[in-house]
């Protein structure tokens, strides 16, 4: 089957792309690492000793930062829909969160602690149909929102994936009602052209 243009054009910039370059250098499992790791560097959201909840974690790319960040005395506890290979000091939990078994499990891990930081880089998979990707982008960050409210302790911080686009405005101030402060964070490993962004909401306010 031949190739479109459109797909040989994604393909060039992936293997040129200088973080798939440095992932393949320095052992991570996704160029995403890089984007945790840049908002790391700004930011210090994660802490030897933390608790933190990684939400569609597959393949492993920030559940290994995090797990490397926060060492043997804390914990990782990672959820996918998808399989994920085992990580070092990471607890993995397959399924869909918003079913109750699953969130259970997820709670399980946790051995009756709130956590100290919830990440997500969900992203549905997209159709190019503007229409329908920027709902689902929102209704996975709302999610990601909902879980931080059932599982953070006070004070405790959220970093989540959002689409530009309807809905956003209407997320932030969701989040601003529930958190001392909401920053907008856009990565270099992010690339320019894509309507993604992360907020940062730290400091929950239980």
């Amino acid at each position: 089957m031949t190739r479109s243009k459109s797909s040989g054009k994604w393909l060039k910039e992936h293997f040129n792309d200088p973080f798939v370059k440095r992932t393949q250098k320095d052992g991570y499992r996704s160029r995403a690492s890089y984007k945790l790791l840049e908002i790391q560097s700004k930011d210090s959201i994660i802490r030897p000793g933390m608790t933190v909840i990684d939400l569609g974690a597959a393949p492993g790319g920030w559940a290994q930062v995090a797990a490397n960040i926060v060492g043997e005395s804390g914990l990782v506890i990672a959820s996918d829909i998808l399989p994920m290979d085992a990580i070092e000091n990471v607890a993995f939990v397959q399924g869909d969160f918003t079913e109750e078994a699953v969130f259970q499990q997820i709670l399980e891990r946790l051995e009756g602690r709130q956590a100290d930081l919830v990440i997500s880089d969900m992203a549905p998979n997209m159709s190019g149909i503007k229409q329908v990707d920027q709902p689902r982008a929102m209704y996975l960050s709302e999610l990601a929102l909902d879980m931080a409210r059932r599982a953070l302790k006070r004070n405790g911080d959220l970093v989540v994936k959002v689409f530009q686009g309807e809905g956003f405005d209407a997320l932030r101030k969701d989040m601003q009602q529930c958190f001392k402060k909401v920053q907008t964070r856009k990565p270099k490993a992010s690339r320019p052209r894509s309507r993604e962004v992360y907020q940062l909401a730290r400091g929950y306010i239980a």
